[in-house]
């Protein structure tokens, strides 16, 4: 095995392991659960596009046990409506130290740092990512998330990433045959 195969395959494994221990798993919202786009119609309200393989992702891993929580920048309905159809209760928007929240949720959950991880995309989350036990990132985000994620998606933000990540979790934790079964055709039929 050439020396690149075998940092990326000891690169796999380091995020595996990080991820079986995971208890909660937050995510950024732009350029993680949506592309980054910001649209506004003449009204000035703010649109998003949220991708549904993404939502099943986040439902499965809440189905799985895995505490689920969002914190981000922004501050917009639309994220709390859609949040809201997720069943996503741990929301925080109009965040200006992601850090500080997550220290806070760890502490009001009982949760450790290594027991928990951050999906960014960019230089706002890197405190937050390198504090966490599993960090991931989306293809597309900047080259700094890249550097300080555990496990870089080969999806783009909004585009599955978030579901690319939650299989790995749920894998990496031996769950996701199980949380997948109830969705499988039945065999002999």
């Amino acid at each position: 095995m050439d020396a690149l195969a075998e940092n990326l395959d000891n690169a796999v494994t380091d995020a595996k392991a990080r991820a079986s221990r995971i208890k909660l798993m937050a995510f950024d919202v732009d350029g993680v659960l949506s592309d980054g786009s910001l649209f506004y119609t003449d009204e000035g309200i703010e649109i998003k596009a949220f991708n549904s393989l993404d939502g099943l992702g986040l439902n499965l891993l809440r189905k799985a046990g895995i505490t689920i929580a969002v914190i981000t920048g922004r501050n917009t309905r639309n994220v709390a409506a859609r949040m809201q159809h997720l069943g996503i209760d741990l929301l925080f928007q109009g965040v200006k130290n992601k850090l500080e929240v997550m220290q806070d949720l760890l502490a009001k959950l009982g949760i450790t740092a290594e027991e928990a991880g951050f999906m960014g995309d960019d230089i706002i989350d890197l405190q937050v990512m390198a504090a966490c036990g599993f960090s991931a990132t989306p293809a597309d985000s900047h080259h700094l998330a890249k550097r300080y994620a555990c496990l870089i998606s080969s999806k783009d933000g909004g585009r599955g990433a978030v579901r690319e990540v939650c299989e790995f979790i749920l894998d990496a934790q031996g769950k996701l045959d199980a949380v997948l079964a109830p969705y499988l055709p039945v065999s002999g039929s």
